[in-house]
């Protein structure tokens, strides 16, 4: 078995405003270094043997908390991004209705293969972006085989990630937590992946926000 910890970034200002972030590289907030800060403390006693991030500062920074008090190394993979959004990065959740109605109302019906208007960058449909997060943390877990990583990703990564362990496709609303800085423990057996437990936030004494999409 793989052991994997598989955490969302600490909070943003985006987060907190309710603002589409995608591949924009947004900075942790205040709260967001407090919450990384307390992530480190809680598993400063448990041994593992990767830390891999997103290459967006958000994770990235969340994941040096981790990795600094244990003298470890961040490693770096893009395919831990969040999904890319196309036009609708950038814009808060009250906008995207306004300026792009159609397409808004696809991403609310959860439709699998829409993909928003251009931006900086083309938009992923649900199902690419599924497939290239899943399939990011399964290459991760099997070059770990036998061994305990860290995952420091993004708040659809989780999700399509917990869709995939639990076998319930794309389609259904969300009825799961997404916790900033909690911890998510799967396991990976060279098969399948399974869920050990899931949002995890006791180490965070305040409230945490909610990955927005539910």
């Amino acid at each position: 078995m793989t052991e994997i910890l598989l955490i969302r970034h600490g909070e943003t200002d985006w987060n907190a405003e309710r603002r589409l972030q995608g591949h924009l590289d947004i900075a942790l907030n205040a709260e967001g270094e407090r919450q990384a800060a307390a992530l480190g403390r809680a598993l400063a006693a448990e041994p593992v043997d990767a830390i891999i991030a997103s290459d967006l500062q958000r994770a990235l920074h969340t994941a040096h908390a981790i990795a600094r008090p244990r003298g470890m190394t961040v490693h770096v993979d893009p395919g831990l991004r969040e999904r890319c959004y196309g036009a609708f990065e950038g814009l808060l959740y009250s906008e995207l209705g306004e300026r792009y109605p159609d397409a808004f109302a696809a991403w609310r019906a959860r439709d699998v293969d829409a993909r928003y208007p251009m931006g900086q960058r083309q938009a992923e449909t649900l199902r690419e972006f599924s497939a290239r997060a899943v399939e990011t943390v399964v290459r991760l877990a099997d070059a770990h085989r036998n061994k305990k990583i860290v995952i420091v990703s993004h708040g659809g990564v989780l999700e399509c990630v917990y869709r995939e362990a639990k076998q319930i496709g794309l389609l259904p609303p969300r009825d799961f937590d997404i916790l900033n800085a909690s911890i998510n423990r799967l396991l990976w057996d060279g098969t399948s992946l399974h869920i050990a437990t899931w949002s995890d936030a006791a180490h965070l004494k305040d409230q945490v926000l909610d990955e927005v999409d539910k």
